[in-house]
């Protein structure tokens, strides 16, 4: 087990998840906003093809967390 932070809460993950996996298994299901009606979203393809799980990873944004491995120490954030 690693830990790793979203949002500022500390979760814990599986070392080889994805990011996705990893905020699924805790419970956590939203990953962005959208720009233009702030609509949520999240997980859906899983396989980096729909761009919905974009993320900011280690304060860098737009990181697919559906290909992204999990990190011990991680930064996780919801992307608005």
């Amino acid at each position: 087990m690693i830990t790793f932070t979203f949002n500022g809460v500390e979760l814990f993950a599986i070392s080889g998840q994805s990011v996705s996996a990893a905020l699924l298994t805790n419970n956590e299901r939203i990953t962005r906003y959208t720009r233009i009606n702030n609509s949520p979203r999240g997980l859906f393809c899983g396989i980096g093809v729909c761009f919905d799980c974009l993320l900011i990873i280690d304060g860098k944004p737009n990181q697919r967390g559906c290909i992204t491995m999990v990190q011990s120490g991680m930064t996780v954030e919801i992307q608005k």
